[in-house]
């Protein structure tokens, strides 16, 4: 019996879910096909719309690259002057708000930064200051413009957080406080090579846990032996940042209940995969896309596509009929009235490259590129790299384009990190583009089957 849907979106990631949420809300029936876990267990969980002009966009209006020095306070404003090419020129400033809106209406309190069209400044695990749009409530205490004292608490089993350094870091950018860093034992007896998800479980059930005293040992639920290991180590600071290890599903809480014990606000440093902010967004979009009645197959590869005219017959006058999933050696078609690719870029593995070429893998869609693979990298190491921007070109409503500049398929669009024309990693514009993409080619691909 054939599978058919209304929509079928190619890629389970942040864009993903987005365009399937877009679509299920313009009353399509949508189906998610995802091989593997979303690429949101490895993000911050931070909201990035636009944190530094591209240097393209620097170039264009004959500015240096000094002008990156500092961070954009109003990513909007600098949405109209990026290049004709940037995906945020497809979808205009009121599409990325619209993106951001239902975002919005998605995490609910659980995020701040609505507020307001500025970016804030948010400290990572590494020191460093972050431009974002949207941030965990989590982390809203230790916004860098925030000129209370801060302590940071790392834990000698967590080794991509050294508190100390951090600290350093932070001061050394220039941040208007002072911080320290202290590296802490766990309370408990946790294995030494404990995951940060065991420490979060831990603390969602506030387990009880041995804590050593002069010459004996008793039990304390787990958030208090936190709060009484940390005290030794505070200065009179006013806030206190952990890495993002707070709980996967009681964080407010826990957050509360540390800063009761403390008497200093709590807040969480965005950390490096596995994230726990990353894995709690994923849940809330999950959870609102299965609210709407979107159907997820997940765990086994699309690797081809079918036309009227057969399996991977497309010409740029096609409609995709199928695409197919492959399971236990058996290629398992999905059909569709319409499209939509978001299965990420070159580290999502949605943009493939060898000595030969870059090509998108599926539905071989165009990708522009020089065929001299010198011209793919810049000299310095940091420096403006061309493949960075490689991807799938579209047409104003998100239509794969071919090489010829038609339609690849006029049932096929592209969201997300897919797209070609902007540097997601040097802008910090990745989520950003992903939701606003993800909302336009979601609503476009479900009118063409609602109306």
């Amino acid at each position: 019996m054939a599978i058919e849907d209304d929509v079928t979106v190619v890629g389970g990631g942040i864009a993903g879910m987005t365009v399937a949420l877009a679509a299920a809300r313009e009353g399509a029936d949508v189906r998610v096909l995802s091989h593997k876990d979303s690429t949101l267990r490895s993000a911050s969980g931070l909201v990035d719309v636009l944190g530094y002009p591209p240097e393209s966009a620097n170039a264009d209006r004959g500015e240096s690259d000094s002008t990156r020095d500092g961070p954009l306070a109003d990513p909007f404003d600098a949405i109209p002057d990026l290049p004709e090419s940037h995906p945020y020129r497809t979808v205009g400033v009121e599409g990325v708000r619209e993106a951001l809106d239902l975002f919005d209406g998605v995490v609910g309190d659980r995020y701040r930064g609505g507020h307001t069209d500025r970016n804030a400044l948010v400290p990572t695990h590494g020191g460093s200051v972050k431009p974002t749009a949207r941030y965990p409530a989590s982390a809203a205490a230790g916004l860098a413009s925030d000129d209370r004292n801060a302590l940071l608490v790392g834990f000698e089993s967590v080794t991509d957080f050294d508190a100390p350094l951090a600290a350093d870091h932070l001061e050394s950018a220039g941040v208007p406080f002072a911080a320290r860093g202290a590296t802490i034992s766990f309370p408990g007896d946790f294995r030494v090579d404990a995951k940060i998800t065991r420490f979060a479980d831990a603390l969602d059930g506030d387990e009880r846990v041995a804590v050593e005293g002069d010459g004996y040992t008793t039990e304390l639920p787990v958030r208090e032996a936190l709060a009484e290991t940390v005290k030794p180590h505070l200065r009179g600071e006013e806030r206190v940042g952990f890495p993002a290890l707070l709980g996967q599903h009681n964080t407010a809480e826990i957050c509360e209940a540390l800063e009761a014990e403390l008497g200093a606000a709590v807040f969480e440093v965005p950390m490096g995969p596995p994230s726990l902010p990353g894995m709690r967004l994923e849940g809330a979009l999950v959870s609102a896309c299965r609210d709407a009645g979107v159907r997820f197959t997940t765990g086994n590869p699309v690797v081809d596509y079918e036309t009227d005219g057969g399996a991977g017959s497309g010409t740029a006058s096609d409609e995709i009929a199928a695409v197919r999933v492959e399971r236990n050696g058996a290629a398992i078609p999905f059909h569709a009235d319409q499209f939509v690719l978001a299965t990420g870029g070159l580290v999502g593995k949605g943009i493939d490259s060898d000595r030969e070429g870059v090509a998108e893998p599926i539905f071989d869609c165009h990708v522009p590129h020089s065929g001299d693979r010198y011209d793919w990298f810049a000299d310095e190491a940091f420096g403006d790299h061309p493949f960075a921007r490689f991807g799938v070109e579209t047409d104003d409503d998100l239509r794969a384009l071919d090489r010829g500049g038609d339609a690849e398929f006029s049932n096929l669009r592209a969201a997300g990190a897919v797209l070609g024309g902007y540097d997601f990693a040097a802008e910090k514009s990745g989520a950003g583009v992903s939701l606003a993409t993800g909302v336009a080619a979601g609503r476009s691909a479900a009118r063409e089957v609602t109306r």
